[in-house]
Formats: C-alpha cells, sequence, structure tokens
C-alpha cells in the first residue's frame, strides 16, 4: 500500500496494514481501563447478496502470478451490475495489462454537487496452499469467521459496494450526486494498471469531489469495540542507499580506512537521531481525542501537550518513548533495514552499504530528508542516494461533513466508540486521488481484534458479524454523503 514504484507498494503494504493496526495493541490497556462496557450492538441484517459477492470475489484468484486475474473480478462484479440494471454505458472494465482491468460503475444521481467516489482494489497478495490451513481462495465460514485471502484486503469493502449499489438501484434511491465506483487493480504491487492509470488516462470517468478508500478501520479487544478510524494522510515511504567504497586489502595489513567501520559508526549516529516533531491538522486531532481516553493522567496531559499549537518537547519525548506508533505520529522516521559488505572472509572490505526506509511526513520533502541524513551520517565517505522516486500527498483537510457523518453512523451502530483521525504509515492508493485533488478518507467500517490482524499473513480472516456491519456502514455513509441536508 506504499507508493512510488512496485517494490516500494509491495514493501510498504505489509508495514502499513502492521502499523494501522498495531495502533491499539499500545493502548489497548490504559483504554480498557477507561472506557465503560458497551452494550451489544444491535443485529444486523445478514445481506445475502453481500456474502454471495463477496464468495465470488475471494474465489477469483487475483494475485500478481500467472494464475491471478483482476480482470475476472472486475468483469464478476460488472455483471452483477448490469443484471441489476445498471445501463451497459455506465460499466466499464478497462485497463492497459490484459490480466488487471478496473471496474468503473456510475449511479446517475440528480448532480446537485459533484460525484462521490467509491475506491477498492480487487488485487490480493500472494497466498500459497501449503502456507495455510484452509483453502485460501475458498470462502470458508467457520466459528464466526469469513476465511479466506483478500477477506480483509480489500474485497470485503469491494464486496459491500457492490451490494449497497444495488440495494440503492432497487430502492430507487436519487443521490443529490453521481456515485462512481472504483474496483481496481495493482493496489498491492505496482500502482501501473490501477488508480494511477485510470486518473493519468480517464479521469473523467473518476473525477470526483471526494472519495472514499480502504485505511481506517475500527479496532475492538476481545470484542470490546473501541475506536473508529478515519484515514486522512500518509506518510511518503522512500529507501535511501548508504555506500562506502574502499581500495580494500589483504586482512592482514589491517588499516584504520575501513568502509565497515565508516558505514557502522554513520549508523550508530542514525541510530541516536530523531527528527523533529511536526504535527499536523490530522495527528493533532488524533492526540487531542486519544487524551480523552486515556486512564492514565499523565499520558493524557502529555498528549495534549504535544498536540498545542507550540508542542512540549518533553511531552513529545515520553510519548514517543511509550510508543513507537506515537512516535511515528509526530515525525519522519528513518530506520536501517538491510547490511551487505565485504567479498571475502581474508580481505579488507572494498564495499560496505545499507538500506535506511525513512517514513516522511506529508510536508516534508524527501530532498530535505536526504540532507537531513548526509549530516546525522557526518562522514563524506558515506555517500546517500535514493532509492526509487518518493511520492509525497498532501493530509486530506477534516471535511466536517465527512467527519460528522461518519461520527453520527458510528454513534447510532456502536454508542460509546470514538472516531479517530489517523495518519497511515505508509500509503495507499488515496496517495494518487490526493495528488489529483480529490480528498481521499479510509474509511472502513471493519472493526478488527487488536491482536488478530491477518492481512496479507496466513488465515486472513474477517468476523462474519462485522462484516456485515461493516456492510450497513457503508450503505448508511453512501446515503449520508449523498443526500443534501
Amino acid at each position: 500500500m506504499d507508493g512510488g514504484n512496485g517494490n516500494t507498494q509491495r514493501n510498504g503494504a505489509t508495514e502499513t496494514s502492521r502499523d494501522r493496526y498495531g495502533l491499539l495493541r499500545l493502548v489497548s490497556v490504559p483504554l480498557l481501563l477507561c472506557v465503560l462496557p458497551l452494550p451489544p450492538s444491535p443485529p444486523f441484517p445478514q445481506d445475502t447478496r453481500a456474502r454471495d459477492i463477496f464468495k465470488q470475489l475471494i474465489e477469483i484468484n487475483t494475485t500478481d502470478t500467472p494464475a491471478g486475474s483482476v480482470t475476472a473480478a472486475a468483469e464478476a462484479a460488472a455483471a452483477r451490475l448490469r443484471a441489476a440494471g445498471f445501463p451497459p454505458s455506465d460499466v466499464q472494465v478497462l485497463g492497459p495489462d490484459p490480466r488487471k482491468h478496473n471496474l468503473v460503475a456510475r449511479y446517475r444521481g440528480a448532480g446537485r454537487r459533484r460525484p462521490l467516489l467509491l475506491v477498492a482494489h480487487l488485487d490480493v497478495v500472494e497466498a500459497k496452499r501449503d502456507d495455510w490451513t484452509v483453502d485460501p481462495f475458498t470462502l470458508l465460514e467457520r466459528d464466526g469467521f469469513f476465511y479466506g485471502r483478500g477477506t480483509l484486503d480489500d474485497k470485503s469493502m469491494a464486496a459491500s459496494l457492490v451490494a449497497n449499489l444495488i440495494r440503492l438501484k432497487e430502492e430507487r434511491y436519487v443521490p443529490d450526486r453521481d456515485l462512481i465506483l472504483a474496483l481496481t487493480a495493482d493496489e498491492e504491487g505496482g500502482n501501473f494498471n490501477g488508480v494511477d492509470w485510470l486518473l493519468k488516462t480517464h479521469r473523467p470517468l473518476i473525477d470526483a469531489a471526494l472519495a472514499l478508500n480502504e485505511g481506517g478501520s475500527g479496532q475492538m479487544d476481545h470484542g470490546r469495540y473501541l475506536v473508529n478510524e478515519v484515514q486522512a494522510s500518509e506518510k511518503v515511504y522512500q529507501d535511501f542507499r548508504l555506500e562506502v567504497r574502499n581500495p580494500g586489502g589483504h586482512s592482514s595489513r589491517p588499516v584504520r580506512d575501513n568502509a565497515i567501520y565508516h558505514l557502522s559508526a554513520a549508523l550508530a549516529r542514525l541510530a541516536q537521531f530523531d527528527f523533529p516533531v511536526n504535527l499536523s491538522e490530522v495527528t493533532r486531532t488524533y492526540f487531542e481525542r486519544m487524551a480523552g481516553l486515556q486512564s492514565d493522567a499523565k499520558t493524557a496531559s502529555d498528549m495534549r501537550a504535544a498536540a498545542a499549537a507550540h508542542a512540549d518537547p518533553s511531552a513529545a519525548g515520553r510519548l514517543a518513548q511509550a510508543s513507537p506508533f506515537y512516535n511515528a505520529q509526530m515525525r519522519t522516521t528513518c530506520v536501517a533495514t538491510r547490511l551487505e559488505g565485504g567479498h571475502a572472509n581474508n580481505a579488507l572490505p572494498q564495499l560496505a552499504a545499507a538500506n535506511v526506509n525513512c517514513r516522511i511526513l506529508p510536508d516534508e520533502p524527501p530532498s530535505a530528508i536526504k540532507e537531513r541524513l548526509q549530516q546525522v551520517l557526518a562522514d563524506p565517505a558515506v555517500t546517500v542516494t535514493f532509492v526509487g522516486q518518493a511520492t509525497p500527498s498532501a493530509p486530506s483537510p477534516l471535511n466536517p461533513e465527512v467527519m460528522g457523518t461518519v461520527e453520527s453512523i458510528t454513534k447510532s451502530m456502536w454508542p460509546g466508540v470514538v472516531v479517530v483521525p489517523v495518519m497511515g504509515t505508509g500509503a495507499t492508493d488515496g496517495l494518487f486521488l490526493r495528488n489529483a485533488g480529490i480528498p481521499t478518507y479510509g474509511i472502513e467500517g471493519v472493526f478488527i481484534e487488536i491482536d488478530d490482524n491477518r492481512s496479507h499473513g496466513q488465515d486472513e480472516r474477517v468476523g462474519v458479524k462485522q462484516f456485515f456491519e461493516a456492510v450497513e456502514f457503508q450503505y448508511r455513509l453512501i446515503k449520508g454523503l449523498s443526500s443534501t441536508r
């Protein structure tokens, strides 16, 4: 789920999920101490059509392998929309790669406002049968869960959107704006055939006032619903290569000018360095709202102090020490992730190199981060070069209509749950939409156990109850954002 080149996106996708769902693992204990027991959410109807679409999509292999075809899934969803009465001219399956076509469908409204774009990706990461205890490409319902590759990322949302547009069609609902559905390819590792391609070659098809996307889910702990996330911002993924070259020589005659020593000393300096705190509207609001959930008065006070117009550096420092997630919300981070060096056990190294992975705040230029790295490394023998090209995107504003609608629906469906804006520490397709001037909000409505997120992993699953709740949540959200008050 990261922008940039294909490798960058693929590497960042897993990271995004881990960071996103690691959010409350770090704060769940204080939260549980201060959140009163919630009444069980009312039972919502189990939309059998949504389940059927979900099953169909899960059982179509959409991995980036010879066996995978996103086009097959896009065609399957398109067939359902056409059968429901959508004009063929409003349902298009298109893309530059025959195996990676996108579905774009338009639900015509009154046209009083610019369209609302609904985005979900159909491609999934590879899943090998030998690695799973169940067949990853068969939807299995067992012990209150749906199992299958893509049940969380991202076919549950795709199925929900298709089912809800059909439901609205049957109800003869007339939105005040067109609703555009885009089920896309290449989110998990390419960027070449999906949202980016649609924006570059068919912008009018998906041009909209705002977009709903993946990226923000609900968090629960042992069935207790806690927080509903709205992802309104994303960090920028950028790798740097650090390299030291040296003539080398025989290891029996060592010299102090050693490539490995240069690099290791520079990395040690990096390990002790923190980029400055730099909060945005999204992250400032995150800390303000999370402060109200803390049982520990000192932590709550530190959150408010860090979120103040002039952040208290001591408070920010304590939060950073308490939680890697808090730290990542407040500043750009850079960390060494790979090492290489030397060519023989009995020779002085001629090369020592490292990969440093940075997650850059949206308003900080990657070129400035490179310059700061060079200053921190403080050794002219260590060269720093970009690996690939970063693609920053500005945060989406916390639109009162979007936030208010999400809060209202959340309150009605899950009383006591707090809506929290978050900054993704990786990137989704929202990266391209925001850069195209389309404010994008990651709002899924799927609640997940904080200690059991299996996106991209073995035996990926989503709760049956949580799946049907999310279908209903998306239905209400679409109507709430397409009805003039």
